[in-house]
């Protein structure tokens, strides 16, 4: 069976969030039941050579359903955000490697930053109220999700850059006095690299997914190669999109 698949995906939810994020959910059968927590799809645009990729925000396989929550941030997004309920999503998925989620009894820090909130709602919910959520937001007005991860018993805390919610700063300021033992994150590259920092000095693990701009999502085109090392310190280049774009943290580079 191929991990990953192409099926044309019905919107049966749609939802705006806030200025420019969006929230659909989709028909998706059996890719459905093939996603785990941080896979990701990539998604046909209109007009467009190069699918988009979308973060997986979570998959019902009961009800054979995908949810993707994403943010406008070009002419291909811009266009998805105008699909309504009833349309048609052309969605290659599900691809690359999740989060491993070890034992779900463990505390567990998910640390996000804006849109890379939402590729971390699926990998905390089976912790229910052994997890906690440390995310940054530009706003008050910015902020998405909260509410679905509480209802799992997840704990929420919010920084925003201008002091309208929460704490008045990065995210990271809100790590220093929490207890964990495992951290999953998703964000921009500053936030992730004083997160891993953060987890080494530490010594607990660690798992970043990294947000990078692909083109065909399948490990093909190279165009999304990053530096890793191997368990003996021997440096190679891998892929975002097939060998992540979850990744150990331990096997970055030290100037991912």
């Amino acid at each position: 069976m191929k991990k990953y698949d192409v099926r044309r995906c019905r919107i049966i939810r749609r939802r705006q969030l806030s200025n420019n994020i969006f929230d659909f959910t989709a028909e998706a059968g059996e890719l459905a039941e093939k996603a785990v927590p941080g896979q990701f799809a990539q998604v046909a645009v209109p007009g467009k050579t190069l699918r988009r990729p979308i973060s997986i925000c979570e998959a019902n396989r009961q009800n054979q359903t995908l949810r993707f929550v994403f943010g406008v941030r070009g002419e291909g997004t811009a266009a998805l955000s105008k699909f309504h309920g009833g349309d048609f999503l052309d969605i290659l998925a599900p691809l690359g490697n999740g989060f491993s989620l070890g034992d779900i009894s463990r505390r567990a820090l998910f640390v996000g930053g804006g849109i890379g909130v939402p590729p971390l709602l699926w990998a905390a919910k089976p912790f229910g109220k052994s997890s906690m959520l440390a995310a940054g937001f530009r706003t008050r007005s910015s902020i998405i999700l909260k509410d679905d991860f509480e209802s799992s018993g997840c704990k929420v805390l919010i920084a925003t850059d201008d002091g309208s919610y929460g704490h008045h700063g990065l995210v990271t300021d809100l790590l220093g006095n929490l207890e964990f033992d495992a951290v999953f994150a998703c964000g921009p590259l500053p936030m992730l690299r004083a997160v891993r920092l953060m987890a080494s000095e530490r010594g607990v693990p660690c798992q970043l997914s990294l947000e990078e701009r692909m083109a065909c999502g399948i490990g093909a085109c190279l165009g999304c190669a990053v530096k890793l090392h191997h368990e003996d310190g021997t440096p190679y280049y891998g892929r975002v999109c097939r060998d992540g774009p979850v990744f150990d943290s331990r096997m970055l580079d030290k100037n991912f």
